[in-house]
């Protein structure tokens, strides 16, 4: 592990960890006390969670990795499957000692998966896992996408997984596809005029979207699996939250054999992230709440 010091804040450092294939995994580092990892979803990166870690600083050393392909860290490498997501996470436990980890979605499906094959990890808490029950209807979208990433046509990418996943908000139903189009366009040009270095902005991110749909097809369907988690989980959601993840909510509840299920009122899928012109349903206060009782009960 290399502790680079490289940090955006006097409060945040960053370092790195070296994965199973090689593919340097880096990490933004707050706090002092025991380790909590988080692990973001899909669309996002470790920049989306300083708010959230902030919250849990004083009373933990909070690591938020980039997943690989993003920010900090290396490429995704041939033959990507959840395997290479939990060998970069072990790095990670490995490194720091953490034991509790929180995954948002797509990284609560990594984390529950790794779960299954690291003993050390002793808490979970996760926010809407990103478990299809079964069928393909949320993975449908992935060749119309990779099309469009192919000829270029990022702002068309994105509105067709935001389509297929059912991120967008009711109003993209009834807008004409072009429109949708040419706003998501003006709306990253307006991100890429105002990055600064190290922003990881919706241009970078387009094309990591194409290995989180392989992950959810991957995983469709793996429910009976996660009967032999030993770890203590914690399942949060919002009462707004993806209608599609509720059935496989209820499933885990039943299915994991020490869990505590938490919904929060007016929430949606993007509570635990940051507050920001992109996403103004960010409480990640209301979520460390929940995630200091939990991490040290």
């Amino acid at each position: 592990m290399t502790n680079e010091n490289a940090s955006t804040s006097e409060h945040q450092k960053t370092g790195s960890v070296v994965s199973k294939d090689g593919t340097r995994i880096g990490y933004r580092q707050f706090g002092n006390g025991p380790g909590v990892v988080l692990v973001h979803g899909s669309n996002v990166s470790s920049q989306n969670f300083i708010q959230l870690a902030n919250g849990l600083a004083d009373i933990f050393t909070v690591y938020v990795p980039d997943r690989r392909g993003r920010g900090l860290s290396g490429p995704f490498g041939k033959d990507y499957s959840i395997q290479m997501e939990v060998e970069d996470l072990e790095a990670l436990l490995t490194e720091t000692d953490a034991r509790n980890i929180f995954g948002v979605s797509a990284g609560g499906l990594i984390a529950l998966q790794a779960a299954l094959s690291l003993p050390v990890i002793e808490k979970i808490a996760l926010y809407e896992p990103a478990l299809l029950m079964n069928g393909s209807e949320q993975t449908a979208w992935l060749t119309r996408f990779d099309q469009e990433i192919a000829q270029g046509k990022v702002a068309a990418a994105l509105i067709t997984c935001m389509k297929g996943l059912q991120l967008a908000p009711p109003i993209f139903n009834v807008m004409p596809r072009w429109l949708l189009e040419s706003l998501t366009n003006m709306a990253m040009a307006s991100e890429d005029k105002k990055a600064k270095d190290g922003d990881i902005t919706m241009r970078m991110l387009a094309p990591t979207l194409h290995y989180d749909g392989l992950m959810l097809a991957e995983m469709t369907g793996t429910l009976d699996r996660f009967r032999s988690v030993s770890a203590k989980v914690l399942l949060l959601s919002g009462s707004k939250g993806l209608s599609w993840l509720k059935p496989s909510l209820y499933a885990l509840e039943e299915v994991l054999p020490r869990v505590r299920r938490i919904e929060f009122p007016g929430l949606d899928h993007g509570a635990a992230c940051d507050v920001s012109n992109t996403n103004k349903g960010g409480k990640p206060e209301l979520v460390a709440q929940e995630l200091r009782r939990f991490f040290v009960e």
